[in-house]
């Protein structure tokens, strides 16, 4: 084999080896289309470290259900594998095979040249900056930087029943456990309140989001959520649409979860409500999307952040009712 052909040779197994890298998934959480022609009814926003799992069902405090055979527990659902687990032992599996190639090919005489060595150690060195950034990046995902707040250490996913206990008791356990560090770094806080609050939120947002401008309640929304929901305003008015959102009834705010991480608070809560929701053409004012008759029934996952302790909450994430 030339020198050229050689080459050429490594320099495909290397946009191969590139591929197979750049197509590993990271952490994100889900971000899904509206609801309807709601467009903040996206699943968008920052949970921190519990952004890619799904938001708690509530389920009303003491009213766990009981098992049916507590001394029987169900099996136990082995833990899904890690993102990009399958994408690694490809690369893996890729890379021993080019270094099984190249001693094979020293083994029988074939031997190979500098051109080799140097192909090879480029290899090496672009997969460990690529997954250097990407390890990088996920600590600043679940990382959060709150002024003057107190440094906790990351907080673990929901609790996943790992015995005979009903996930929803352990669901209500997590949150009053959650609830209860939050009083910790903040006597004043107030389950109630907070609820007021969170509806309060809920109605200013929906107002700004009709009027396309977010930018009338951007303290109450995080850096990325107002960026986001600003971006879909924006795309409301290149299409030339008006969202109306009219007779909007709120049946229940209730807080789902409760949690503390990386010096932050995060407390999610579920809304139930109903309203008119439809779109209208900017210039003739006629519907286009929607109904002006037929209320819209939802329910919504919405969590609030903040820095521990005495501080205003903000808008970090919207989520829809998980999926059964």
């Amino acid at each position: 084999m030339s020198v050229s052909r050689r080459t050429r040779g490594w320099l495909i197994l290397l946009a191969l080896l590139f591929f197979s890298t750049s197509a590993w998934p990271g952490d994100a959480w889900a971000r899904a289309g509206s609801s309807g022609s709601r467009s903040i009814g996206g699943s968008i926003g920052s949970r921190g470290s519990r952004s890619t799992a799904a938001p708690q069902p509530y389920t009303a405090p003491g009213k766990t259900a009981q098992p049916s055979n507590p001394s029987q527990p169900g099996p136990t659902t082995p833990p899904p594998s890690p993102p990009g687990s399958f994408w690694r032992s490809f690369g893996g599996g890729l890379l021993g095979g080019l270094v099984g190639g190249l001693l094979f090919r020293n083994l029988f005489g074939s031997g190979f040249g500098l051109i080799d060595l140097l192909l090879f150690a480029g290899i090496v060195y672009l997969i460990y900056r690529f997954l250097k950034r990407r390890s990088m990046g996920a600590a600043a995902t679940t990382s959060y930087s709150g002024s003057g707040a107190a440094a906790l250490p990351a907080s673990p996913p929901p609790v996943q029943p790992v015995s005979d206990q009903p996930p929803e008791e352990l669901a209500e356990r997590d949150r009053e456990q959650g609830l209860g560090h939050i009083r910790q770094f903040d006597p004043s806080f107030d389950e109630a309140k907070f609820q007021e609050l969170g509806m309060d939120i809920f109605f200013k947002i929906q107002g700004a989001w009709a009027n396309r401008d977010l930018s009338l309640v951007r303290p109450l929304l995080t850096e990325e959520m107002f960026r986001t929901l600003q971006e879909d305003a924006e795309h409301l008015k290149e299409a030339k649409k008006i969202n109306r959102l009219e007779n909007t009834a709120v049946r229940s705010v209730d807080i789902t979860e409760a949690w503390q991480e990386s010096g932050a608070d995060y407390i999610t809560v579920r809304i139930l409500a109903s309203m008119l929701d439809y779109n209208v053409d900017e210039n003739s004012g006629q519907v286009v999307e929607g109904s002006k008759s037929e209320p819209v029934k939802f329910e919504e996952y919405w969590t609030f952040s903040r820095p521990v302790g005495d501080h205003p909450w903000q808008l970090s994430a919207i989520q829809q009712k998980p999926e059964n």
